[in-house]
């Protein structure tokens, strides 16, 4: 794969890189995303109607359910290339900082350092009544438990629709928008908002923006845009660095 030498050169001489990362990156590694059809018992059901705190309410066992279940999913899954260049990356640009909306784990097992995860982690718990932290449980527990501090229920640790982003994560993502040099938009639609205007605040300070993606996307008139896998065009990139 070749790249253009005034690419290769904006990243090298870039010194804070926001890596900015949606659900194409994970789906590479084999996870469904939510525009993808459910599979077994849950075929029938749509993402967008059970990932809100109004079908919690109204029906918390089948809401815990599902998630046990994409949890299951989830543990059985890897990192892909991609997962690993981007750690190789924030190795070597170290004052980088990695976005995502990704609710999995998979920047950490590849080795990224603590990610910022905008839309919180499936694999993490709170009570749906006070929001206390809650352990994580036995991915085949069927009843979510109760919390300690007030009986409430326990749920995932995610964003759910219609509920805002975290302000502790959002307001680290501003702050690593407004900051860099350089943003890599990589595997999103970059349609989810508030979380697709990470890149034009970026933009708006100055900074170069390269998007990975295999489809156009709102971003396309302002980044360079690198059509193709993110597994792929990650690696070579990295690769050409090294070169370079």
């Amino acid at each position: 794969m070749q790249f253009q030498p005034e690419l290769i050169e904006t990243i090298r001489g870039a010194g804070r890189i926001l890596f900015f990362t949606g659900a194409g990156v994970s789906a590479e590694s084999g996870l469904p995303t939510f525009r993808d059809p459910q599979q077994g018992l849950w075929a029938t059901f749509r993402p967008q109607d059970l990932a809100t705190p109004q079908a919690f309410a109204q029906d918390p066992e089948t809401v815990w359910r599902w998630y046990q279940w994409r949890r299951r999913v989830h543990s059985g899954v890897m990192p892909n290339p991609a997962h690993e260049a981007i750690a190789a990356l924030q190795r070597r640009f170290p004052e980088s900082v990695l976005v995502t909306q990704n609710v999995d784990r998979l920047h950490e097992l590849a080795g990224s350092h603590l990610p910022v995860h905008l839309h919180g982690h499936l694999f993490l718990n709170k009570c749906a009544g006070c929001a206390h932290a809650m352990p994580e449980v036995a991915y085949d527990l069927e009843q979510p438990p109760l919390c300690e501090a007030c009986g409430g229920l326990c749920r995932p640790d995610v964003v759910w629709f219609g509920e805002g982003l975290p302000a502790g994560p959002w307001n680290a993502a501003l702050k690593a928008a407004r900051e860099a040099d350089l943003v890599f938009s990589i595997g999103t639609s970059a349609t989810v908002v508030p979380a697709a205007e990470l890149p034009r605040v970026a933009h708006r300070n100055g900074a170069a923006i390269i998007q990975v993606n295999p489809a156009p996307t709102p971003l396309d008139p302002i980044a360079h845009n690198l059509r193709g896998s993110a597994a792929t065009i990650m690696p070579a990139l990295l690769a050409e660095l090294g070169a370079s």
